[in-house]
């Protein structure tokens, strides 16, 4: 996800959560926040991930028959 995109994200969400941490119930934020967090970061290992697994597949000695 582009970092352009996260800001956005987070300014359009911040009015909300604010809302939400001036009722006392700043969990239900803080959860979002994490849930939020915890998307963005599993995109960004799927990411990382993908040029070792075709990296590791090149790698492999093939079997002759």
């Amino acid at each position: 996800m582009k970092i352009s995109h996260m800001i956005v994200v987070l300014i359009v969400f911040a009015w909300p959560l604010y809302y939400l941490y001036q009722r006392q119930l700043g969990a239900i934020s803080f959860l979002l926040l994490a849930i939020f967090f915890l998307v963005v970061s599993i995109k960004e290992m799927k990411k990382a991930r993908e040029p070792k697994e075709n990296d590791s597949d090149q790698s492999r000695p093939q079997k002759i028959k």
